[in-house]
């Protein structure tokens, strides 16, 4: 599904450049469940922003689903974020005073989806992520731990190829973060690809990889062959 070869990023602050990514190489299977971590500073935001087609990269080569992101255009690259993306992020990014089926409409606003089947697709999305009796509930009302279920709803609607987590525990107490880190599990376990940024093993030991990032570059990449954590996130 994913490929990236050398794929390097520079800033330029006043003239001098960053050099965010030194030449990252690797592949994502469709399916896999992948934890990408490391330190501030390491590119593994800088990476996640290439890879979920919000930034573009200054060198190498990244190839989404057979084609390379540098033959698509700014609004080819838009199309295929919405239809083929679903995002999930630490602040969860809700509007709260819309309720909680408006909220995970708005990715479908953008589609041709015909409001049955958009109405549809919207409440297995809210179901599949245990809060059915929130629907018509305010977003502002609701718990973190909620607040990401909707969120993760919200990744779903649009039935996405691919879930990019971005730190989706780090504003939750342990017992709620748990839970969404098994409703991401679950995910998995049901054939979607998971792609999580977290700086917390425990977190990350929820894939079944773990792309470890240093300086810009890949330290390690390794699978996880058994679980190391007992029930708790932090």
């Amino acid at each position: 599904m994913i490929e990236i070869r050398d794929l390097k990023k520079e800033y330029l602050d006043e003239e001098t450049p960053t050099r965010a990514l030194r030449g990252v190489t690797f592949s994502i299977q469709k399916g896999e469940f992948v934890s990408i971590m490391g330190p501030s500073g390491s590119g593994k935001s800088t990476l996640l922003q290439i890879l979920s087609f919000l930034d573009r990269p200054t060198g190498g080569v990244y190839t989404f689903q057979g084609k390379g992101i540098d033959e698509m255009t700014d609004q080819e690259l838009a199309h295929v974020r919405n239809k083929d993306m679903g995002f999930v992020f630490q602040s969860f990014n809700l509007l709260s005073r819309l309720t909680v089926y408006d909220n995970v409409e708005i990715p479908l606003l953008y589609s041709d989806i015909l409001p049955a089947k958009r109405r549809t697709l919207i409440e297995e999305a809210v179901r599949s992520v245990g809060l059915g009796e929130k629907l018509y509930t305010e977003a502002g009302k609701l718990s973190g731990g909620q607040k990401q279920r909707v969120a993760i709803a919200r990744a779903l609607v649009t039935e996405p190829n691919v879930i990019f987590a971005d730190e989706p525990t780090g504003n939750l107490d342990s017992q709620s973060g748990l839970q969404i880190m098994e409703i991401l599990k679950s995910l998995h376990d049901r054939g979607r690809t998971v792609i999580l940024v977290t700086h917390e093993t425990q977190t990350a030991e929820f894939a079944n990889r773990i792309i470890l990032m240093k300086d810009g570059m890949v330290e390690s990449d390794k699978p996880i062959t058994a679980r190391s954590f007992h029930g708790s996130l932090k």
